[in-house]
């Protein structure tokens, strides 16, 4: 017995092709019922016969075959180049001078003609003094009133598409050697059959009425709705999935940083991806003789090739940090320093730029700022490097900053990204001192995240600040690994469509 919900769950074409179905002993193909009148589209078909098949009352078999078809039919009507030769040859008695070919043959084509009677061992050519001659083999003379093989396939191509089973192979990869001559399509033919669930549906009684399965402003106006039959929705019937519209991953985690620094009451400061040295490393009192300036580490350009900076009394100040500390109280990196290897243009290498010139503009305390910055390295490329990639920068100008403040706003920060396992280790770097780098774990090591530490007076002392400053640098690529679980940080750059609907929102 056929439950009531079941005959309700079915659409109009549903029932409908259960009908035509259940007159029928076997298998049944979509052209044969729209032959016979019963449906007018064979989409109607197969929706329906896809949806009473995910219902378990009908079985969809699929057959697809390959046939070959004629792209070029003039072919057929002129013949091919070979062919054209051989009857040329023979009209001559045999033999022809490869100049009369060519008259007989404008256009270039008898040099593709001859080509093929080489390869088919047609013909050959022979030399008395300055004229070449074509001459038939007895291969050649075999083919005068008889078809070639390709001449056969052509002929029945001509009439309708040729299964590739059927088709001589080797007169298939000729053709296929003659540039638009042959095309290819696949034919699937499918066929529908009931399951013994769905003869019993077919059977029981099915009354075949139109469903409304919309409401419009028409129908509910007329009145008809009153005598219309509803199509009743299956809650338990399979739906596509709906993939809403997102924004970039890397988009959203951006948004998430800068609402969390603003509404801490940080401003957002920018710089220029094209610096001088001076102000990427000089200022930050990195040693013109430190490995980061090397070619290895730092992309330098052309042109410009350097920055002319303006700011005599900077520089000069800058040159004595450098050589022997200046009014710091330090001793420098001694030596010599060069104002032409200042000012050569290179790609920011880090963020810090943006910050050191925030602070040459914004002296005075109080002051928090942070920023999102593309820098730009000479790595190799792996699963967690990149020669483009992502900063996030902040800095605080605060009396009463220190280490342990740091400390706390690092953790804080990565907190509310989510993570409050992490691990802080002592590090160097050539601006910060006392100096920090923060690790996580992640994919079975530890990996870096980003360094951090309070400004050292040389750096400071140009600008005139006395204040302690705070300052930090994440890596945001790796941040989105961890957030995300990606193991190789060139996939967040890829944008495959897939990956992408199947990333949270959150």
């Amino acid at each position: 017995m056929v439950s009531e919900e079941i005959l309700e769950g079915l659409s109009y074409n549903e029932k409908k092709l259960l009908l035509a179905l259940g007159k029928r002993a076997g298998p049944v193909s979509p052209a044969d019922l729209i032959a016979e009148g019963e449906f007018g589209l064979e989409v109607e078909i197969m929706g329906a016969a896809s949806w009473l098949e995910s219902k378990g009352m009908a079985t969809i078999a699929e057959e697809s075959e390959k046939f070959i078809t004629l792209a070029d039919r003039s072919i057929v009507e002129s013949g091919l180049p070979e062919r054209i030769a051989v009857t040329e040859i023979d009209k001559a008695g045999g033999k022809l001078d490869m100049d009369d070919l060519a008259k007989a043959m404008s256009g270039g084509l008898d040099k593709v003609a001859v080509g093929w009677l080489k390869r088919k061992a047609l013909a050959d050519i022979t030399v008395e003094g300055d004229r070449k001659f074509l001459v038939l083999t007895d291969k050649g003379k075999a083919v005068i009133g008889q078809d070639m093989p390709e001449e056969l396939l052509l002929k029945k191509l001509a009439e309708n598409p040729v299964p590739v089973a059927e088709a001589d192979a080797n007169a298939v990869k000729d053709l296929k050697g003659r540039k638009g001559v042959l095309g290819e399509k696949v034919v699937t033919t499918r066929s529908i059959a009931l399951t013994d669930s769905g003869k019993e549906v077919a059977a029981s009684g099915i009354e075949l009425k139109p469903q409304i399965t919309e409401i419009t402003d028409r129908l509910i106006q007329s009145g008809e709705w009153k005598d219309a039959e509803f199509r009743k929705y299956d809650i338990q019937t399979f739906a596509p999935a709906v993939i809403p519209a997102k924004k970039h991953p890397l988009s959203r985690l951006g948004a998430q940083i800068r609402r969390m620094f603003t509404e801490a009451g940080f401003v957002e400061m920018s710089s220029e991806y094209v610096q001088p040295s001076f102000w990427n490393l000089d200022v930050l009192y990195t040693p013109q003789d430190h490995p980061a300036r090397d070619l290895q580490d730092t992309f330098y350009l052309q042109n410009p090739a350097s920055i002319h900076i303006d700011d005599e009394e900077l520089l000069e100040k800058i040159r004595n940090i450098h050589e022997n500390g200046g009014d710091t109280g330090s001793t420098g990196w001694g030596g010599t320093w060069s104002r032409e290897m200042a000012e050569s243009a290179i790609l920011r290498t880090h963020s810090t730029v943006t910050s050191i010139r925030y602070i040459a503009a914004h002296p005075d305390a109080p002051q928090k700022a942070f920023s999102i910055s593309r820098i730009f390295r000479n790595e190799s490329i792996d699963a967690t490097h990149l020669p483009e990639f992502t900063q996030i920068e902040g800095i605080v100008i605060d009396e009463n900053a220190d280490f342990n403040m740091l400390i706390s706003m690092i953790k804080e920060f990565y907190a509310k990204m989510g993570f409050d396992q992490i691990r802080i280790r002592p590090a160097y770097f050539p601006y910060t001192e006392p100096s920090l780098e923060i690790e996580v774990f992640f994919n079975g090591k530890w990996m870096e995240l980003g360094g951090a530490g309070m400004f050292r007076p040389e750096v400071l002392a140009p600008f005139g600040v006395k204040t302690p400053v705070l300052a930090w640098g994440f890596g945001f690529e790796r941040l989105a690994m961890l957030k995300w679980n990606i193991k190789d940080i060139r996939d967040l750059y890829i944008s495959d469509i897939d990956t992408l609907k199947k990333n949270t929102v959150f």
